[in-house]
C-alpha cells in the first residue's frame, strides 16, 4: 500500500506541475492572479461535487463531525484561498519553474509549525535540509531563469508565502483525514468549497471591477488548468490518506523538476530556464526530502 501512495503522490506532482505551466500561459495572456484562483477554485468545486453526487457520498459529511468540517474549511480557506493566490502571483512575477521551488520549500514551514505548535524536537538532518533549501533559494535568485522579463528577489516572498500555507492546510488535511469519516474526496470538495466561497466574497465586496477587464480568452486556459489542478489535489489527498504525510510532501516537492521540463518546451518563449535555476530546483527538492523524511 505504501508503494502505491508514493506513486501517486509523483504523479499528482507531474500533473500540479502542468496546471502551472497552464496557468503560466493563461497570465500572460491577459489573464489575473485572481482571477485565475477564482476560476480554478470553482472548476475543482464542480469537479467534487460532482462526484459525490454521481456516487451517493454526500450524505456521509453528516458523519464527519463540526469539528472536522471545521478543519477541512480552515484549510481551504488557508491553502486554496490565500495560498493559491500567493501561487499564482508567484507565477505570474518569477515563472512558473522558480515559483515550483519556492513552493516546495513547504516542509521547512511544516517543521517551523510543529517545533512551535506542538514542541516538536528538531533533528540534526533536519538542519542540514535547512541549510540545503536556503543554498537553493539563493541560487535561484541569482539564476537569471525564470520569468523572460526579469524579477526581483523580493519576489520569491510570494511562492515563500504560499508555502507557508500550503503546509499549514496539509497539518489541517491530514488531521481531518485521519480523525474523521472524511474520504479525501469529501475532504478535498470541503476544502475547495470553502476557499471558492472566501475568494468570491473578496471579489464581491472589494474587487468587484477586478472580474471586467481580463481576457475572455483566458477563462478557458484556466479551466483547463482548473481540470488538471482538481485531479492533482485529489491524488495529493488520497496519498495522504494512503501514507505517511512525511513522504507524500516530500514526493510532491519534486514538482520543480518536471515545471522545468515542461517549461523548457512549453513555455520557451516566457520563461528562460538556466543551469542556475535547475541547480536550485534540485537543491530545494533535496532539502525538502531530508526535512521530511528525517
Amino acid at each position: 500500500m505504501a508503494t502505491e501512495a508514493y506513486l501517486i503522490a509523483v504523479l499528482s506532482a507531474v500533473v500540479w506541475s502542468l496546471s502551472m505551466v497552464g496557468l503560466k500561459l493563461g497570465l500572460e495572456d491577459g489573464g489575473t492572479s485572481l482571477q485565475a484562483s477564482l476560476v480554478v477554485a470553482f472548476v475543482d468545486v464542480a469537479v467534487y461535487w460532482g462526484l459525490l453526487v454521481a456516487l451517493g457520498q454526500v450524505g456521509v459529511f453528516a458523519e464527519v463531525g463540526l469539528v472536522g468540517l471545521g478543519a477541512f474549511v480552515l484549510a481551504g480557506a488557508v491553502g486554496t484561498a490565500l495560498g493559491r493566490f500567493a501561487s499564482f502571483s508567484g507565477i505570474h512575477r518569477v515563472g512558473a519553474s522558480v515559483n515550483s521551488a519556492g513552493i516546495s520549500t513547504r516542509p521547512l514551514f511544516a517543521t517551523a509549525l510543529a517545533f512551535l505548535l506542538i514542541g516538536e524536537v528538531v533533528a540534526p538532518q533536519v538542519v542540514g535540509g535547512i541549510l540545503l533549501l536556503v543554498v537553493g533559494l539563493v541560487v535561484l535568485s541569482l539564476s537569471r531563469g525564470g520569468d523572460i522579463r526579469g524579477w526581483h528577489a523580493y519576489e520569491l516572498l510570494f511562492p515563500l508565502a504560499a508555502a507557508g500555507a500550503f503546509a499549514l492546510a496539509d497539518v489541517l488535511r491530514r488531521w481531518g483525514l485521519t480523525t474523521t469519516a472524511a474520504t479525501p474526496l469529501h475532504g478535498v470538495a470541503l476544502n475547495e468549497t470553502a476557499g471558492g466561497v472566501l475568494l468570491a466574497a473578496y471579489v464581491l465586496t472589494r474587487r468587484r471591477g477586478a472580474m471586467r477587464d481580463v481576457s475572455r480568452r483566458t477563462y478557458g486556459i484556466f479551466v483547463g488548468s482548473g481540470l488538471l489542478n482538481a485531479l492533482s489535489l485529489l491524488l495529493f489527498f488520497v496519498a495522504l490518506d494512503l501514507g505517511r504525510v512525511a513522504i507524500a510532501s516530500s514526493l510532491i516537492a519534486t514538482t520543480p523538476l518536471f515545471t522545468a521540463a515542461f517549461a523548457y518546451v512549453l513555455l520557451d518563449d516566457l520563461e528562460r530556464i538556466t543551469v542556475g535555476v535547475v541547480a536550485g530546483a534540485a537543491l530545494v527538492v533535496g532539502g525538502a526530502v531530508v526535512i521530511t523524511l528525517a
